[in-house]
């Protein structure tokens, strides 16, 4: 298959529009939920919008997707307000109001579900996908519906950039303002669950929680800032949702919403790895960089102490006893702090002995002066 073909396919088309509203939203709102310690929540939200999905076909008769974005929304928005009101009206922590908000709504969802299969309406078929999303089903029509959600959370989000900054890094501070917290904190909230409703359909309810978390995650590895975290998340979540489209596309039978959420799992995996000054890379680098310091430090102090005492025969046992501080020796001695000699191997000795060069007892002088000084 050509990529002129797969360009001019129109399911393809759908899909990856789809996808990259679900991208956008999904990572700008996601990133409020992550610094707001409420990860969890797209995946409450998500769980909790499959009884509105049955709700709004029971009440339309049919698979009508204005009708089911409705029901989902508010059912999302009812589970993620009664969180709310359970962490701030009893003593129950966020994730314990969480699991019982996702338990209880995701148990009626799935007894509607249950009870729409048992009914003789021939409309029903397909309806269980949005448990794990069916994209290749997305229509013209719910793409612009897609992207109207997307375009209604971000306007609102502009108009409360300050507010909702504020109230994510620092919530009490924006109370002494006089700012409405709860307000604010409860739109962002519903942005969320319209974040969670764009997605239904391309990557379904199971998996919609790890597409609000992880382009959030991967863009905090990349940015101090919240503005370019939020641009980096909508990116990583665009770039995402457009492999997961095309590798479903070239992969005849595989699946859209898992191939998203391994895209976006992949790129958050190489930024926990490699991000500048944050990456797994670079702090076994700098652990690695700290260990040499303190072992080229501890070899210069000793020998110098050993020279000062005239006991060249007690240097070498000690600076022997591992594979490390023996690399640490010998590149000590490529940059000329050090010279060895050697001698006949007796017990307890070996037959390398080390002393330092005129070079070397300079920086060790520096270093004894250092660790002399008084505190």
């Amino acid at each position: 298959m050509s990529w002129l073909s797969i360009l001019g396919d129109y399911t393809y088309q759908n899909v990856v529009m789809g996808a990259a509203f679900l991208g956008i939203i999904s990572g700008t709102l996601g990133s409020f939920a992550v610094l707001r310690g409420q990860s969890l929540l797209g995946d409450a939200i998500s769980h909790a919008a499959l009884p509105g999905v049955c709700l709004g076909f029971i009440v339309a008769g049919s698979r009508n997707m204005g009708s089911i974005i409705i029901g989902a929304a508010i059912t999302g928005g009812l589970a993620a307000l009664l969180m709310l009101a359970l962490t701030r009206m009893s003593r129950l922590k966020t994730d314990a109001a969480l699991g019982s908000c996702l338990s209880i709504f995701f148990a009626i969802g799935v007894v509607l579900l249950t009870y729409i299969q048992g009914t003789e309406n021939a409309s029903q078929g397909g309806l269980d996908a949005f448990l794990f999303g069916q994209a290749a089903a997305t229509l013209r029509s719910d793409v612009w519906i897609m992207g109207g959600i997307t375009f209604v959370a971000l306007a609102i989000l502009a108009a409360l950039w300050k507010q909702a900054k504020l109230v994510t890094f620092d919530a009490e501070f924006a109370r002494t303002l006089g700012m409405p917290v709860t307000l604010i904190e409860v739109l962002l909230t519903t942005m969320i669950t319209l974040a969670v409703v764009v997605g239904l359909q391309m990557v379904g309810v199971v998996l919609m929680a790890a597409m609000i978390v992880a382009p959030a995650v991967a863009a905090r590895q990349w940015s101090r800032h919240l503005g370019g975290m939020v641009v980096i998340a909508a990116m990583v979540g665009v770039v995402s949702g457009i492999s997961g489209a095309t590798l479903s596309t070239l992969g005849r039978g595989l699946a859209t919403g898992p191939l998203i959420i391994l895209s976006a799992s992949a790129i958050v995996l190489v930024s926990l790895a490699i991000a500048p000054g944050r990456g797994i890379l670079w702090e076994v680098l700098r652990l690695t960089q700290q260990r040499w310091s303190l072992q080229k430090h501890q070899i210069l102090y000793v020998l110098y102490q050993t020279r000062l005492e005239q006991d060249e025969s007690e240097r070498s046992p000690w600076l022997s006893r591992s594979a490390f501080t023996a690399f640490a020796l010998y590149r000590l001695q490529r940059q000329g702090l050090l010279t060895s000699s050697r001698r006949a191997a007796t017990p307890g000795k070996p037959a390398r002995q080390w002393r330092l060069t005129p070079s070397g007892v300079r920086q060790a002088q520096q270093i004894t002066a250092t660790f002399n000084a008084p505190q």
